[in-house]
């Protein structure tokens, strides 16, 4: 018998138990600024514990008063919807919360129509913004279209409360023009994808990115809007020229996969010189992470596959995942635990894949990853945060535990499921 399910279950409840009591859990100053945590942010604060409570409620796992009480701590500040709100902070956060604690119709409806609108308006300013920009002819920064701060993560609360919904066919369209090509980077050419953007990846002007640089990653690059345009297909959620920008975006990303024997990789950002030279170094394979590594990428192409019934490319992507999973040099590059840069996405993007694949071979991988992470966890500090913590490794090893996708689709956040 394989104790592996069980052994994750085990595991993810005792990382919970940890963090039962708000009271006790102690959330880490920004290294940086010394800024105080946000309970809104999803990644670092609350709502983040909040949302492992939630699933663990959902599935039976765990107590509703203790899921409820983080709810509660992440909503104990003014509501937050100005430029800084996205999905992974402020009313879109709150509002992906409350949809998930929602369980039954009506439940909380109150709050969800308070948030709802407050996400909505905020979408509307912008997608209005987007296009304006768009118009002028200017590039953008990652933040109006990326995962964590923009407009595809708006897109993708919208897409799972609200698929048929004037929002979600909006935002999607919205993707659709982005993936239309602009002039390149003001030398008066035509070649670069519209999502290319004149900062550097940490989303500032940098004189290491003079002319910018195309981003490939889950995180903030294009592999999230691939993701999103992939699973409004599979929803039956369509907009005009939709198949064709999946095919735009899975075209230019095929230019810089690089193909090995033990599978593919794609680098996690492009430059203007690599662009130019039509090639990228060996120094540009990521470590395998969710946010910029091969597991977010990889499942964000076998989503435009099953999408487009593209067999190849969902054999590819697959591929890429399992030698991913296969490789311990590979693994060995993940020094941390969690989600964003850590085992724990990987595992779930492993679990996601195998799910939808008609072969056993990732699923064979899954208890090696699960003993890798047991043994990583054990040594990683004691973070509770969703992204980096334990609250996301608790979600990751609960999904597997259970062997079942998240009842309260907490991964819509990763655009993994």
């Amino acid at each position: 018998m394989n104790r592996y399910p069980l052994n994750a279950m085990v595991a993810s409840t005792d990382l919970a138990t940890r963090l039962t009591d708000p009271r006790l859990v102690r959330f880490a100053e920004n290294s940086t600024t010394g800024a105080r945590p946000r309970p809104q942010s999803l990644g670092g604060g609350a709502a983040g514990v909040a949302l492992l409570h939630i699933e663990r409620a959902r599935g039976g796992d765990g107590p509703w008063a203790t899921a409820h009480t983080w709810l509660a701590a992440a909503t104990n500040d003014d509501l937050s919807a100005g430029a800084n709100a996205g999905l992974f902070f402020g009313a879109p956060t709150l509002a992906f919360l409350t949809h998930a604690a929602a369980d039954q119709p009506g439940k909380l409806a109150r709050a969800l129509a308070t948030l709802d609108t407050a996400t909505s308006t905020l979408t509307r300013t912008r997608l209005a913004a987007a296009h304006s920009r768009i118009d002028r002819g200017g590039r953008p920064a990652l933040a109006e279209f990326d995962l964590i701060r923009g407009l595809t993560g708006l897109g993708a609360y919208h897409l799972s409360h609200d698929p048929a919904g004037e929002l979600t066919k909006a935002v999607l369209s919205y993707l659709v023009r982005l993936t239309h090509p602009l002039p390149d980077a003001g030398r008066g050419e035509v070649g670069l994808p519209g999502w290319w953007t004149d900062l550097a990846p940490n989303g500032a002007r940098s004189p290491d990115f003079p002319d910018g640089h195309g981003n490939l990653g889950m995180s903030h690059g294009i592999a999230a809007p691939l993701a999103l345009l992939s699973l409004g297909m599979l929803r039956g959620i369509v907009v005009d020229d939709h198949d064709a920008a999946i095919g735009r975006i899975c075209t230019w990303m095929d230019t810089w996969r690089q193909d090995t024997p033990s599978g593919s990789w794609w680098p996690g950002f492009i430059t203007w010189e690599q662009a130019n030279a039509g090639r990228v170094p060996l120094s540009s394979l990521q470590r395998p992470s969710w946010c910029y590594g091969t597991p977010g990428i990889a499942r964000a192409q076998q989503l435009a596959a099953l999408a487009t019934g593209d067999t190849d490319r969902q054999r590819i992507a697959e591929a890429a995942m399992l030698g991913c999973l296969r490789d311990p040099a590979q693994l060995d590059r993940l020094t941390d635990s969690g989600l964003c840069h850590g085992l724990a996405g990987v595992l779930q993007a492993a679990w996601r894949m195998a799910a939808a694949s008609p072969e056993p071979d990732l699923a064979a991988e899954l208890p090696n990853l699960v003993d890798r992470l047991f043994t990583q966890a054990e040594c990683s500090p004691q973070d509770p945060e969703f992204l980096d913590g334990h609250a996301g490794i608790a979600l990751a090893l609960h999904t597997v535990g259970a062997d079942t996708a998240p009842l309260s689709h907490w991964d819509t956040c990763l655009l993994l499921g």
